[in-house]
């Protein structure tokens, strides 16, 4: 198959793929110290980043890497906790989703905590499974364009440090 260059592909802007989830955490959501599960917020977490993958490059995506998922306070029973997620770079084949995770105490509703940051590399996939060219990311802000040039950094990190081929 003949991939167009880079500069060739149709192209997305980030906020035509961004994604918002919002729970209220239960007992069924809480570990024994009655904090919200890691494991739970990881879930949450892969979802939002699935739908924003998806809604870029319109097909079936995989989550192929998470790093950076930094627990930065907790969150309890009856907190509002908001998931959102963007694009900051996209490959050929693969997309950073950056998922940033705020939640809201009962006790002050006006206050909104940020409690967690993930990244995470999402590749898109064809109907057989294997990996498929993705649009381009048009970045309209200067956050967005330092998101991309950050995750341009991230990805050649990536590229040195991992255990083996993707």
């Amino acid at each position: 198959m003949s991939e167009r260059p880079v500069s060739q592909r149709p192209a997305k802007p980030v906020s035509a793929s961004r994604a918002e989830q919002v729970h209220i955490i239960t007992p069924a959501d809480v570990n024994s110290s009655y904090t919200l599960f890691g494991g739970m917020l990881m879930q949450w977490i892969d979802i939002v980043a699935g739908v924003v993958s998806r809604r870029h490059c319109h097909c079936n995506t995989r989550t192929a890497a998470v790093d950076h998922l930094n627990f930065i306070a907790p969150a309890y029973i009856d907190d509002i906790v908001t998931i959102a997620g963007r694009i900051t770079f996209v490959g050929t084949t693969s997309m950073e989703v950056c998922v940033d995770t705020f939640v809201e105490r009962m006790s002050d509703m006006s206050q909104r905590l940020h409690v967690n940051r993930a990244y995470l590399t999402m590749v898109a996939v064809d109907e057989n499974g294997n990996p498929t060219p993705v649009p381009g990311l048009i970045c309209e802000t200067e956050a967005e364009k330092a998101d991309y040039e950050a995750g341009m950094q991230r990805r050649a990190l990536r590229k040195r440090t991992q255990l083996y081929e993707l």
